[in-house]
């Protein structure tokens, strides 16, 4: 049951069906005062005229029929917007199903007519009732487009809508990252185990002291206020991330090495803000332990057709759990596909897993390529 509902739900939208047929309700009733005031005042009521037949025939029967068909129009409709057919081919379409409609509201009411023993198959009459539909195949295909529009209308807002509420969730999401990093990154033990290498550095390398604490300086400058964007160049993004790393690689001296490979034409290229700086710090928080003292770390970052392919790798201490798993028990992590996944929607992919080597773990982000 359960899932026969969400399987009509997906295809479905009971919202727009019930506009849909709130128009054409209207349509019906506006019909209704036209015949009403021909009946009265106009030379129909010199015919014979019945607001039975009327009503059960051309009303309801052709209510049913024309809210039913613009039922699929709209299922049709949503699949076009998903597929992105060119405008060409969309048109084209609606202007077969406009006139498609009046043929099939001719040919049930002929059949319903049969059906009833109003008139035989013998006494049928084709032309007559090709006649009827080139009668009213003007009207037909205004009623028909004014309903497209509505669909139309509907599914823009609708998108709208959702891209306002994803935008508003994006940029919440944003704002949190920093906060978690301010409060993981930049707990009070970061800081002062920072501040305490430079103490250290001021006696042996003044430099080097020097270079700490202006990298220290320009990534709190970074991740606080210079970083407004949900997408940013992958340029900005590394620099971001080596500001980071030149810290963490004074904390951790030689028992550290991070290599990168990266294709360079990729630096104009959008990525995810403060994407690279938590993947680095779960690699080297969790690849440290007792048998893996000495930690190397590769970045690549390169593409493949239409794909951007960030992969971390480490030969430090295998993961003991699945990707699922650990997106439960990391915070860090956890806020990275949630972040993916309101970018992209189903459209990437993100995976923590042991390399096939046996070798360390290997971190693996595939998105679209972005302008």
């Amino acid at each position: 049951m359960n899932k026969k509902y969400t399987i009509s739900k997906k295809y479905i939208d009971l919202k727009l069906v019930l506009l849909l047929a709130g128009f054409y309700a209207l349509f019906d009733l506006v019909l209704i005062a036209k015949t009403a005031y021909m009946q009265i005042f106009g030379m129909d009521k010199m015919m014979v005229f019945s607001w039975s037949q009327f009503l059960i025939d051309n009303l309801l029967f052709d209510y049913i029929i024309v809210v039913s068909f613009m039922t699929l129009i709209a299922i049709s409709t949503k699949r076009f917007l998903r597929k992105n057919y060119s405008w060409t081919k969309i048109i084209s379409t609606h202007i077969l199903f406009s006139l498609l409609i009046g043929i099939v509201i001719r040919l049930v009411v002929d059949l319903y007519y049969i059906l009833l023993g109003r008139t035989t198959f013998a006494e049928y009459d084709f032309e007559r009732s090709m006649y009827r539909f080139m009668y009213v195949i003007d009207l037909n295909f205004l009623i028909y487009f004014a309903m497209v529009f509505i669909i139309y209308t509907y599914y823009y807002v609708k998108e709208v809508k959702k891209a306002e509420k994803k935008q508003g969730k994006l940029e919440a999401q944003l704002v949190n990252t920093r906060m978690k990093m301010l409060s993981s990154q930049l707990q009070p033990h970061f800081l002062f185990n920072t501040l305490n290498s430079i103490a250290v550095l001021t006696d042996i390398d003044a430099a080097k002291a020097k270079d700490t604490i202006a990298d220290l300086s320009d990534f709190l400058r970074e991740i606080l206020y210079d970083n407004d964007s949900n997408r940013i160049p992958l340029e900005k993004e590394l620099r971001i991330l080596e500001f980071y790393l030149n810290i963490i690689k004074v904390r951790f001296s030689d028992h550290l090495k991070i290599s990168t490979e990266i294709d360079e034409s990729l630096l104009p290229k959008l990525v995810p803000a403060l994407l690279l700086q938590p993947i680095l710090e779960n690699s080297i928080k969790h690849g440290y332990d007792f048998n893996h003292t000495d930690l190397e770390i590769l970045v690549k970052i390169y593409a493949e057709g239409k794909t951007l392919i960030i992969r971390v790798e480490n030969n430090g201490a295998p993961v003991e759990a699945g990707h699922k798993l650990l997106l439960k028990r990391g915070m860090g992590l956890a806020n990275i596909n949630d972040r993916l996944e309101n970018l992209y929607g189903n459209n990437y992919f993100f995976e923590v897993r042991n390399k096939n080597t046996g070798s360390g773990v290997e971190t693996v982000i595939r998105v679209p390529l972005e302008n």
